[in-house]
């Protein structure tokens, strides 16, 4: 009974432990026409969500393969996303980074992990890395 105590507590004090990392190029924030990259393995729709978070932002945004790419893009966004399932789905680790169209150059990246089972859903976790990756620096 003793050690169910300290086990209880640190499960408790672990279990919503989930880290942010992101880093912004100057100039991101100020593009428009942002492309977000489909990945053929994302069965969840993350690409739309992106899309979805970036439009309530001002940007105009859309989704697909490079191969359909309209004109005028300034910048691509890629993403990696990780699930885990434990009686049922969930997203416990999400990557973007931002390029730019013609020189490919870097722009920014954000990175978003959680490894317990009780997490936010794709949507928060997209807007808390858009938040601080598109912040417009004064």
């Amino acid at each position: 009974m003793k050690f169910l105590v300290p086990l209880l507590a640190a499960c408790a004090l672990f279990c919503g432990c989930s880290s942010l990392d992101t880093h912004q190029e100057k100039g991101l924030a100020s593009l428009q026409h942002i492309y977000v990259e489909h990945r053929l393995t994302d069965n969840h729709r993350i690409d739309e969500a992106i899309v979805a978070e970036l439009k309530s932002r001002g940007y105009e945004a859309s989704c697909g393969p490079l191969t359909m790419m309209p004109d005028g893009i300034q910048a691509i966004l890629t993403y990696e996303d990780r699930w885990a399932w434990d009686f049922n789905s969930y997203l416990i680790d999400l990557h973007i980074e931002v390029h730019a169209n013609f020189t490919n150059k870097p722009l920014g990246h954000g990175h978003y992990h959680q490894a317990s089972a009780i997490t936010k859903s794709p949507p928060e976790v997209v807007r808390q890395i858009i938040d601080p990756l598109f912040k417009r620096k004064n």
